[in-house]
């Protein structure tokens, strides 16, 4: 209880105590005045003023002490009135105490809803992408379905036609052969009845009659042919070039080949900055145990929410991404479950592998091939050569090779395997030392390809001499794939320095006005002054401009070389 209660309680005894002491003394002096007004008259008097006074100091006191108890009751108000007003600074204090953790609970409740929103939106972009990958399998092959059946219904009518056509044939031959016994009965009476008149006129016998007719046939067929062999080889020449481009533009158009555009680094992104702590481990703990665990390594920068992931080998570097992915999804990292999340993702990685691998050799259409080729062609998934995937690389070249190959009359099917095989050897080359080329024909022999197979493998980038034309359809059907605009992509820097260069080579000759390199280097236009180069010094400049160029650059495809040799004559009629 306050010490104002207390206060005032002690005044409120104090005043009833007062009170009932005047009212018992009065009480007394009234017995004794009664008692003794008999006995003494003056006595009585001075006992009446005694106690009139008495009574009078007892008011006085009951004065004071309700002036005390008046006191006490405003003290006890004015006590009751801080208390009121302590108590409602305390209920002021608690709503706002009350409101401000109201208000840390919605922001954190706001913070837990954004976060939760942003992984559904990016699980569900996730799974949209997926869906849309998949859809976009599903209608290619479908169209690829589509027009198997209608090459194969086409195929189906020819043949009919074709036998109908035999069928005829065969009965117009019959006919023309009994035609042609009888005909040849008669003329080899005639010629008998002619030999005999012949010989009978001439006087030379059959055999040297036969020699002299041969001899002079044998002078004039030599010649026929002669002129023949010289117009045969002029048309060579005259068609050639255009029947070659007819056969690559045919191909190329028949492939549709999606483009790729990879990094050779992984980037995974992160539900929140928090992750990276957790992902670095106590004293970097975690973060040593994955690197040696799985032979990538981890790029943690200011980059918000998102880690990078480097590693030459690319299959590795997509099971370290993968091992990564799972464990930010469960939430637990530490040396032992990095091992065991490892474990699962190389198992993952490896079955992605292989039916990316039988995937492709369904597309192509080869079926008897060596398991470990297999696995080889699975890890070419995750190779990329300046930006174009390997393995798709594989099967556009193998289709651009088989149809080459079905214009000129030759073996689909081996075209096809040699061509589908030509870079398996990129799938060791962060393994074995060499070139790809011979890596890729060391592995093919090893699993019992056909010779001609390893040697357009050996050969396609000539570090041996191609010998058959499987090994030049091989580089055609390569450089189809790999130079087509839109395949392969190389950095600003290597891409400006070319066109830098290109321009150089051409601006240094003699007699050079101005260079342009268009088509982003395809084609190099150089002006050239009119007064110091002739028609004769154009073409001088054309061929060295380009041989240079062959001798000094590497770039895709090929670069044509035009010299622009112009004279203007302007007179004035007045």
């Amino acid at each position: 209880m306050a010490p104002q209660y207390w206060v005032l309680v002690v005044a409120i005894v104090v005043l009833a105590v007062s009170v009932i002491v005047g009212l018992t003394l009065g009480a007394r002096a009234l017995r004794q005045f009664r008692t003794d007004r008999q006995d003494a008259q003056d006595r009585q008097d001075q006992e009446v003023g005694v106690a009139q006074a008495k009574v009078a100091d007892a008011n006085a006191k009951a004065a004071s002490v309700r002036a005390e108890a008046a006191a006490a009751k405003a003290e006890a108000a004015a006590a009751r009135a801080e208390a009121r007003r302590v108590l409602e600074t305390a209920h002021s204090e608690a709503d706002t105490i009350l409101e401000h953790a109201h208000r840390q609970a919605e922001a954190g409740a706001e913070q837990v809803r954004t976060a939760a929103r942003r992984s559904g939106e990016r699980e569900i972009a996730l799974l949209n992408a997926t869906v849309k990958e998949q859809s976009a399998e599903v209608e290619r092959r479908a169209a690829r379905i589509d027009e198997r059946e209608r090459l194969h219904s086409e195929e189906v009518e020819r043949l009919v036609q074709r036998e109908r056509r035999l069928g005829a044939l065969e009965s117009e031959l019959a006919r023309r052969e009994a035609s042609l016994k009888s005909r040849e009965s008669a003329i080899e009476a005639a010629e008998e009845a002619k030999r005999r008149e012949l010989e009978r006129i001439a006087g030379l016998t059959v055999d040297t009659a036969k020699t002299e007719l041969i001899e002079s046939i044998e002078g004039q067929a030599k010649r026929e042919a002669a002129i023949l062999v010289r117009d045969i080889e002029q048309d060579a020449r005259n068609t050639a070039d255009t029947r070659a481009r007819h056969i690559v533009v045919d191909a190329i158009q028949r492939i549709a080949s999606e483009q790729t555009a990879e990094s050779v680094v992984s980037v995974l992104h992160l539900p929140s900055d928090e992750m990276k702590g957790r992902i670095i481990g106590r004293e970097g703990r975690n973060i040593r145990a994955f690197e040696s665990t799985t032979g990538v390594n981890l790029i943690i920068d200011d980059t918000p929410e998102a880690v990078l992931l480097s590693c030459f080998d690319p299959v590795r570097r997509e099971v370290g991404r993968l091992t990564l992915e799972k464990l930010v999804l469960d939430g637990r990292i530490h040396p032992h479950r990095i091992e065991e999340v490892f474990d699962s993702a190389k198992n993952e990685v490896e079955r992605l592998c292989d039916r990316a691998a039988e995937e492709a050799l369904v597309d192509v259409g080869i079926t008897d091939i060596h398991p470990e080729l297999t696995k080889l062609l699975g890890r070419l998934r995750y190779r990329t050569s300046y930006g174009q995937n390997v393995l798709k690389h594989l099967v556009e070249t193998a289709h651009i090779a088989g149809i080459m190959a079905a214009e000129l009359g030759l073996n689909t099917k081996t075209m096809k395997r040699a061509a589908f095989l030509h870079d398996i050897g990129k799938a060791l080359t962060h393994e074995v030392e060499g070139s790809h080329a011979l890596i890729g024909a060391d592995v093919a022999r090893k699993y019992g390809e056909h010779e001609d197979i390893v040697h357009a493998i050996e050969a396609h980038h000539n570090e041996v001499p191609p010998q058959t034309i499987e090994a030049v359809l091989t580089q055609a059907s390569d450089a189809c794939s790999g130079g087509r605009p839109g395949a392969r992509r190389e950095s600003l820097e290597a891409y400006v320095k070319r066109l830098e260069r290109i321009e150089e080579i051409a601006g240094g000759k003699l007699g050079v006005e101005k260079v342009f390199a268009m088509q982003a280097g395809r084609e190099i236009r150089v002006m050239v002054r009119p007064d110091d180069i002739d028609d004769i010094g154009a073409a001088v400049l054309a061929r060295d401009v380009a041989k240079q160029i062959e001798e000094e650059l590497t770039y895709p495809g090929q670069i044509r070389v035009t010299v622009v040799r112009e004279s203007r004559v302007t007179e004035l009629a007045r």
